[in-house]
């Protein structure tokens, strides 16, 4: 249920620039989203045309931009995409152990495009 108040944010946000720009229609709006951010791209999808509904971002296109998380390597340095069950480095005969980054838990809006 959280995506309805990110999303309504996120209407408020575009609406705010629209005014900015002469009460122009906001025709995209693109949004960089982790895949560990915490949010469901879908629910925001859904949010997004009953909160826009009667307002200058009805109709607006949503593009969303994926990002996927990384793990760096404790020994090498490496950022790398965690496989299935494993946390082990994919750089060729290093093995290291992989932590956490904040690659993969952006969520923002890069773009909004007007008409």
């Amino acid at each position: 249920m959280h995506e309805y108040e990110v999303t309504r944010q996120i209407i408020e946000t575009a609406l705010c620039h629209a005014e900015r720009h002469g009460g122009s229609r906001v025709s995209k709006i693109q949004l960089v989203m982790g895949e560990s951010c915490g949010y469901l791209a879908d629910s925001i999808l859904l949010y997004f045309d009953i909160i826009a509904e009667d307002t200058s971002c009805a109709g607006a296109k949503i593009d969303i931009e994926a990002v996927k998380p990384k793990l760096k390597c404790k020994v090498c340095g490496k950022l790398f995409e965690r496989k299935p069950f494993e946390f082990s480095c994919t750089n060729s005969g290093c093995k290291g152990e992989g932590e956490p980054t904040e690659i993969g838990r952006e969520f923002y809006i890069a773009a909004i495009e007007f008409l």
